[in-house]
């Protein structure tokens, strides 16, 4: 696809797709919940609809209709209502899905086997095993290289305390929901805390959790009642015309009902601390979810330094940092985000290599980035390794480049905004 620089200011408003992790999450805990959830705002996504189809296998009826597929209806059977599939469960391209539904199939009374498409068979799921196999669950991957596909056989759970090596939400949940099939509490510490959708949405259906600090406890054996569940929009979408916004010249958009979770808003405070212009109107929440109205103006933007906690409540959000990084003058060192290197593609590599071919000053380290802003970009030929965040960073990197770019495979953007360049244009 090619892309063109973008010859006026970004303007007018955008409700971005509803947000990804609390779509899965959604789905999965209306599945384990006794009653009909209702989720309206819900991320009609490749990735989300992996979710969908696994559940299904299970003997879950989950509704969807084609003339409005963000409204979903879960027709949950209770904790110990999933059925033995009869095939393998797909993940397709989604760590979530496959994390997530790992801690629940630990606990199920049959066997199951969990595969994906060939970026999901290259990350790392010993993570996830190794926690599980401390509460004796069977769970092995089946080429012994510590990643799918993965045979699961449900076994009676024992409750642990476990201390993360990362700050992982896909870790934590799926620890957190194994407990809930556990003989006692299960509780996990982060170095760090990772974003808690798990933990809020988990209390709404009526899970026995509580929380300090980086600690999160479950017990076992809880009853979760059906909800009704209200998407907020997906910051990591709306980062995109975050990103847009602060690097376009004379930029002014507006991004409606954007989740804000303070586990998720990084890329905000990195904006603020660039210099950036963000104003909040209409806070609201739902369902423990805070969301806001978030009007973006561009203003001159300056390097910085980002590392430490902040990561975990960026992580998705990089790629565009370090485009809005390549448009501030002075340097931006990214540290700490080793676990790029693990996404849909080395992240780290694949945005040197990329914005480099544009021109920029940008140079990898093992666990980050040094960015040298101000030096123009230029036209270039990306390859987005099918990884859907790089894809749309890219785009972003696109309009303030002379020529634009040219983008192979955008198409993966599907993954988690399907609309993505329409609602690009409409702005342009």
């Amino acid at each position: 696809m090619k892309l063109q620089q973008a010859e006026k200011p970004l303007e007018g408003e955008i409700t971005v797709p509803g947000d990804k992790s609390i779509s899965h999450r959604a789905v999965m805990f209306g599945s384990l919940a006794d009653g009909n959830t209702e989720i309206t705002h819900f991320l009609p996504g490749a990735d989300c609809l992996s979710t969908i189809d696994c559940f299904r296998k299970m003997g879950i009826r989950i509704d969807t209709a084609p003339d409005s597929p963000d409204h979903v209806i879960v027709h949950g059977k209770g904790l110990h209502g999933l059925n033995a599939p009869d095939s393998t469960l797909d993940c397709g391209n989604s760590g979530t899905t496959m994390r997530l539904i790992s801690g629940i199939l630990a606990g199920q009374d049959f066997p199951t086997e969990l595969t994906g498409d060939a970026s999901i068979c290259r990350r790392p799921m010993k993570r996830i095993m190794d926690p599980l196999h401390r509460m004796g669950a069977c769970i092995e991957s089946e080429n012994n290289n510590g990643c799918a596909p993965l045979m699961i056989v449900g076994h009676n759970l024992h409750g642990i305390h476990y201390d993360t090596p990362v700050a992982s939400a896909q870790v934590k949940s799926c620890i957190l929901l194994a407990g809930l099939y556990a003989d006692s509490p299960t509780v996990v510490t982060e170095p760090a805390l990772s974003r808690d959708h798990t933990e809020r949405m988990l209390k709404n259906f009526g899970a026995d959790l509580e929380t300090s600090g980086t600690t999160v406890t479950i017990r076992p054996d809880p009853h979760l009642e059906a909800a009704k569940i209200a998407v907020p929009g997906d910051i990591s979408s709306a980062a995109c015309f975050i990103a847009g916004a602060a690097v376009v010249p004379d930029s002014h958009v507006t991004l409606r009902h954007v989740g804000t979770n303070s586990t998720r808003d990084g890329i905000l405070r990195v904006l603020q601390d660039m210099g950036g212009s963000v104003t909040y109107r209409n806070l609201k929440a739902s369902g423990g979810e805070p969301y806001a109205d978030l009007e973006i103006r561009q203003l001159p933007l300056h390097g910085t330094v980002i590392g430490g906690d902040l990561i975990p409540t960026l992580i998705d959000e990089l790629p565009l940092i370090a485009v809005m990084a390549c448009a501030a003058e002075g340097e931006t060192v990214i540290r700490d985000a080793a676990e790029l290197r693990v996404k849909e593609s080395d992240r780290i590599d694949l945005m040197v290599e990329g914005l480099s071919a544009m021109g920029a000053d940008i140079t990898g380290t093992e666990d980050g980035m040094i960015i040298h802003g101000g030096k123009p970009l230029h036209s270039a030929m990306i390859d987005t390794r099918h990884d859907h965040r790089a894809a749309m960073a890219f785009a972003i990197a696109a309009l303030i480049a002379d020529g634009g770019a040219e983008i192979t495979d955008a198409d993966c953007v599907r993954i988690s905004y399907p609309g993505f360049f329409d609602d690009l244009a409409s702005l342009l």
